[in-house]
């Protein structure tokens, strides 16, 4: 069995953002070589996501709205973890959205369904974060 691993790097502009991460994860699959096995994909950071969805903008904004409902980002002042930071709602948009996915590999492929892309989801920006790819299989 052979393993490979890779790390993606994002830097936002925004606090909050969907990137469609799956051309790159391809990419890295295809560096791999690896034909049959799993690939897994996971942010390393608290206050970021990865998860699999349609690459819709209306889907998008409608994820925007539906988090802001549950965690909203102001006041900042409604969370005890704010203090030195003011990124309470980001931790709790993460835990919702996810920590990592992973994918089968088939044929050297993600073995998705029709619309299934890989999404890095960031909800505290303007920072760098990272993204790791780890390939196993054969």
């Amino acid at each position: 069995m052979k393993s490979y691993r890779k790390e993606l790097h994002f830097s936002t502009k925004t606090r909050r953002a969907y990137i469609n991460i799956t051309p790159q994860v391809e990419a890295a699959l295809t560096e791999s070589g690896i034909r049959e096995g799993l690939c897994l994909v996971n942010t390393m950071h608290i206050t970021s996501s990865i998860f699999i969805n349609d690459d819709e903008s209306g889907l998008h904004r409608d994820f925007e709205r539906w988090l802001e409902k549950l965690a909203p980002e102001k006041p900042y002042d409604q969370y005890d973890h704010n203090g030195y930071e003011d990124n309470a709602d980001a931790h709790l948009k993460r835990t919702v959205m996810g920590r990592e996915v992973v994918a089968a590999v088939t044929g050297g492929k993600l073995d998705f369904g029709r619309w299934e892309q890989i999404f890095y989801g960031e909800f505290d920006g303007m920072r760098d974060k990272r993204v790791l790819v780890k390939i196993i299989g054969e």
